[in-house]
């Protein structure tokens, strides 16, 4: 199927979970990375912040189970077309952007590009690491932009079941998929 085909089917599928189903997927997808990620080994993460309105993953136990290890966390914030990261700390200012994303109000890009992660939001990925987004592209640019030793992850609450048919040179691939079920990898090894 082509990626406008999987956004569309897996926008639908997302918006039939109720919030006690996506607090309950949230939480088994949580559970899977800190089994399958040494949090001893993570010391710089860049994660999203979640939008309930869209049913995304919860990754506010991320955050937390982060924070308290001493990971230093980065989150993204959009300037025009581009994502950048702001690091994020219990005490960086906060406020919701004209998407509903609640984001730094610090708009200074923390210029790091060695993150140990980055866990990113998706619609739907596939059996080779093909992510499907909301289809702006702003991960792809972002991914380009930092190390390649990064792990890529995405976190979703579907499975791979088909292949995303219109893959182009710009997309890059997801190391790891984190699902209710399981930790997938795409590079041959965990």
């Amino acid at each position: 199927m082509t990626k406008t085909e999987l956004r569309k089917t897996y926008l639908e599928l997302r918006k039939t979970l109720s919030n006690d189903e996506v607090l309950s997927f949230s939480n088994l997808i949580f559970k899977h990375f800190i089994e399958a990620f040494d949090p001893k080994e993570l010391k710089k993460v860049h994660l999203f912040q979640s939008i309930s309105k869209f049913n995304e993953v919860d990754t506010q136990p991320f955050i937390a189970f982060l924070q308290a290890n001493g990971t230093r966390l980065f989150v993204p914030k959009m300037i025009g077309s581009q994502l950048i990261s702001v690091e994020l700390t219990p005490r960086t200012p906060m406020a919701l952007n004209s998407w509903g994303i609640l984001e730094p109000t610090s708009s200074e890009d923390s210029g790091e590009k060695n993150f140990d992660a980055v866990l990113t939001p998706l619609l739907y990925c596939d059996a080779l690491g093909n992510r499907v987004g909301y289809g702006k592209g702003f991960y792809d640019g972002f991914f380009n932009s930092i190390s390649p030793e990064t792990k890529k992850i995405g976190v979703g609450f579907f499975d791979p079941a088909e292949g995303v048919d219109n893959v182009f040179e710009s997309d890059v691939r997801l190391d790891y998929l984190v699902t209710p079920r399981a930790v997938l990898s795409f590079i041959g090894n965990l």
